[in-house]
């Protein structure tokens, strides 16, 4: 271990001698004490200001509301944004127009202007253009036939400022020639938790680098809105969305008020600086260790939307709300919070539910819920940031990439980007680089799978809803067959039935699948370890390991992942993250050039710490340099001119082959220790409320009101009051794995003590995601327990799952329901394993 250790530091400092130069500025920056001041490149304008303030007197209440609601494509018609004023339309990942996957550049540009020239013919004294917001992750990545750049943890990886500029510039000019013109980027995120199911998206863990990037990454976008090409760009999520606990995502952040200043909020400072005009604001929450403030979920923070990012930092563009990030808060619901507007939300982002909201938010403002001047100032920033995008003179159309196909591709520079984000950790022997004159065996499912090399944000949301040939780009194995030459090329995905010994060498490209918020995060109770993921990576080099030929391996993910174990089976390992749609990028660096020299080195250094555990004891962010649990730190990578034998020479690593990280025999769903996962909800017809705190039945409506007890065990318990049908459940916002502890004679355990009998049917139900529910009745079970104690009621896994439900994903893991009065205390409730025949649990039999 201690060579291993010298040989690894003697790389690190070689490695990270290329990332002085951009990190200089950064590190000699003095500590911040608050939020701080910034100087935006974009500064008010007097005779603007004059204008919106004529626009905004002459608005109905009506016409205001309209101009802050942001409404999904599939929702809303052009008729429906000049019936209702809409400020803003979007298309979610997945949603494109008429529904039609492969609509062309025109077909975009032809929507967009059917919006913008319905939003110019409404009866307001001043027409206000629409604005249509996009992901535009990694490219124009909705579209068919874009583009798709290497992912922004492959970019920090390329450590190259310059090539964040001019990637920048291309997505803009990709996403104006569909006739839009904001795009929700870049992601500003200090991702510290590999765990993160959005850890792709942040470039570093490093806020100094993410501060390096994210500005020059708005001023590709955005410039100042002189060129055709430029887009409003979005700094988001404010604040803390990759700082949270366990990488949970939409979870709690934990850092200090000192951390979030001086890391997580780095990227904004310098994205202000280039004069980015709207900011998403985060589904997380947040919690001061040191100071104790929680100041709860971002949507709903005044201390952070108002008071620091527009008072403190003066931020004078706009919020948005990310989609339904309303019903996060407290109290509120997915068409109705006055919360989230009185805390600074200026434009909220309601897909489905915009018109309720409108009608609600009128309401709000006439009953005094929401101060007419907040209204005001609301609009007047959308008003700004329109005028200042130029949006009141110029039509989708008039751009001179409007419609045009071509105006989305940018192969050149995305080829380079992959080049130059490739990071090689491992190279015995100096395996690499490869002759071109050598005969090589490809396996691995992700050689050919443009599916995989681009990951989630790829057309649709997820990624995993496509089909090879909605890519226009090549594959890894496209690239190794054109260096090659197809004839010394063979590809088999699990190299069964193959002679190993008939080749020089073998490339595996193996590596995660795709994913996206939520449905990517790891549980904290799962490894890191990707092969019990992904065991079938672990199969295919067992198969071509160990046969007397080299073995490379390109490791396509979108986070650090603990792979010592595929490491080992590996003459040499490259982290190729996830590439996008230009897979020949590969190649040009695996490979010497027709002349037998090297054409392209390894440039890419590692922007995320790579892990050592399968199980780390913390953020590996935060750990020294040393740390046993720390594989490669911060700007390791080699590179092919690094001439000392120490730097290309890794022993065997030590392998943790452990398959949970964390006591598999429960899980808490919503418990006094853990209710952040899986929060309550209460659930009336179609009207969901967040049970951040107590809520009259006024509040929800009447069907149901929730207050607070404690039980006579000590217990914090909810006293749930139905006064008709309706809904109380504890639900994730996405399905979450399920530790296969739990699975063994589990149970759904929970707490209750009932003070009014059922008055009609109660049930209990367990959703595992779509088509993936069971329910039970418990009507004469609750009835049984009126005026009792509090009781731990124990029921089997096996009665759900008996009809339908799959225990091995949860996404509501409680819900109870009924169609009448009735009212009980709920607490503690949670998955607990090997109850399910305990004497006291609930048989199956006795469910109605």
């Amino acid at each position: 271990m201690k060579n291993k250790t010298l040989q690894l530091a003697v790389a690190s400092v070689i490695a990270g001698l290329s990332l002085q130069a951009a990190s200089v500025n950064a590190a000699t920056a003095p500590e911040l004490k608050d939020w701080p001041k910034i100087k935006s490149a974009i500064s008010k304008d007097a005779a603007m200001e004059k204008k919106i303030k004529e626009i905004v007197s002459s608005m109905s209440l009506a016409q205001k509301v309209g101009q802050m609601t942001q409404a999904e494509i599939k929702f809303v018609t052009p008729e429906e944004v000049k019936q209702y004023y809409l400020g803003s339309v979007l298309n979610g990942g997945g949603s494109w127009p008429k529904m039609n996957k492969y609509a062309t550049a025109a077909d975009w540009l032809a929507l967009s202007t059917a919006y913008y020239d319905a939003s110019m013919s409404t009866d307001m004294k001043t027409k206000v253009p629409v604005v249509w917001g996009i992901d535009a992750i990694h490219g124009n990545s909705n579209v068919v036939g874009a583009t798709l750049f290497p992912h922004n943890i492959g970019l920090g990886a390329a450590h190259n400022p310059q090539l964040i500029s001019k990637i920048a510039v291309e997505v803009g000019r990709a996403v104006r020639a569909t006739g839009i013109n904001w795009v929700f980027a870049p992601t500003v995120a200090v991702g510290k938790d590999a765990r993160w199911g959005r850890a792709y998206e942040s470039f570093s863990e490093d806020g100094k680098q993410v501060r390096d990037y994210a500005g020059l990454y708005v001023k590709g976008l955005q410039g100042k809105f002189k060129d055709d090409a430029n887009v409003i760009a979005t700094a988001k999520h404010f604040i803390g969305d990759g700082g949270t606990d366990a990488g949970v995502d939409r979870g709690v952040n934990k850092s200090s008020l000192n951390e979030m200043i001086n890391s997580q909020a780095l990227g904004y400072y310098s994205a202000f600086e280039a004069g980015a005009q709207t900011v998403m604001a985060s589904y997380n929450s947040w919690h001061d260790p040191v100071s104790g403030i929680n100041y709860g979920k971002m949507h709903g923070s005044k201390a952070l939307l108002t008071d620091a990012l527009k008072d403190k930092m003066g931020f004078d563009g706009f919020v948005i709300s990310d989609w339904d990030g309303i019903a996060e808060v407290a109290g509120c619901a997915n068409d109705s919070c006055p919360q989230a507007i009185n805390a600074g939300v200026d434009m909220i982002m309601v897909p489905d539910n915009w018109k309720n909201f409108i009608k609600n938010t009128i309401a709000q403002v006439e009953g005094g819920q929401i101060p007419l001047a907040r209204i005001d100032d609301a609009v007047s920033r959308i008003l700004r940031v329109k005028l200042r995008a130029g949006m009141f003179t110029t039509k989708p159309g008039d751009s001179k990439y409007a419609g045009k196909q071509d105006a989305m591709q940018a192969k050149a520079l995305a080829r380079e980007a992959v080049r130059e984000s490739l990071v090689l950790l491992k190279n015995n022997q100096s395996v690499l680089p490869l002759a071109r004159d050598k005969k090589v065996l490809v396996v691995g499912k992700s050689a050919d799978s443009l599916i995989n090399q681009n990951g989630g944000w790829s057309i649709t949301w997820q990624g995993t809803e496509n089909k090879e040939s909605d890519y226009h780009g090549d594959t890894l194995l496209t690239g190794f067959r054109e260096a090659l030459g197809a004839s010394n090329v063979q590809f088999s995905p699990t190299a069964e039935g193959v002679d190993v010994s008939k080749f020089d060498a073998v490339i595996a490209v193996i590596g995660e699948t795709p994913y996206a918020e939520g449905f990517g995060d790891i549980p904290a109770a799962q490894t890191l370890r990707h092969s019990q993921r992904h065991p079938e990576d672990l199969a295919v080099l067992k198969a071509v390991s160990g046969k007397g030929k080299p073995v490379v391996t390109v490791f396509v993910a979108g986070r650090a992942l603990y792979t010592n174990d595929l490491m080992n089976l590996s003459d040499a390992f490259v982290a190729a993250w996830l590439p996008g749609t230009e897979g020949k990028g590969v190649a040009d660096v695996l490979f010497k050039d027709a002349k037998g020299k090297v054409a392209h080195d390894f440039k890419g250094r590692l922007s995320f710490s790579w892990p050592n555990a399968a199980c780390l004891s913390g953020p590996i962010a935060k750990m020294e340099a040393n740390h046993p649990e720390k594989l490669f730190g911060l700007g390791y990578g080699l590179s092919y001119a690094m001439k000392a034998a120490s730097a290309n020479a890794l022993s065997a690593l030590p392998l943790d082959n452990r398959n949970s990280c964390a006591d598999e025999s429960r899980m808490a769903i919503n418990t006094a220790k853990d209710s952040t996962h899986f929060p309550m909800r209460a659930t009336i017809a179609t009207r969901q409320f967040t049970l951040g705190r107590e809520l009259s039945d006024k509040e929800m409506g009447g069907a149901i009101g929730v207050t607070s007890k404690t039980l006579a065990n000590g217990l914090p318990a909810r006293v749930v009051t139905w006064n008709g049908p309706a809904k109380i459940e504890a639900t994730a916002p996405f399905a979450t794995m399920v530790p296969q502890g739990v699975l063994n004679n589990g149970v759904l355990q929970f707490v209750a003590e009932v003070h009014k009998a059922p008055q009609g049917k109660v049930t209990v139900t367990m959703d595992c995601g779509e088509n993936c529910a069971a329910s039970v009745d418990v009507t004469k079970l609750m009835q049984g327990m009126l005026n009792g104690p509090a009781r731990t009621i124990k029921l089997p896994l096996a009665c759900f799952t008996a009809k339908g439900f799959d225990p091995k994903k949860i996404k509501s893991g409680f819900a109870m329901s009924t169609t009448a009065a009735f009212s009980a205390s709920l607490a503690e409730i949670e998955l607990v394993a090997g109850k399910a025949k305990d004497p006291d649990a609930v048989a199956c039999s006795d469910l109605n």
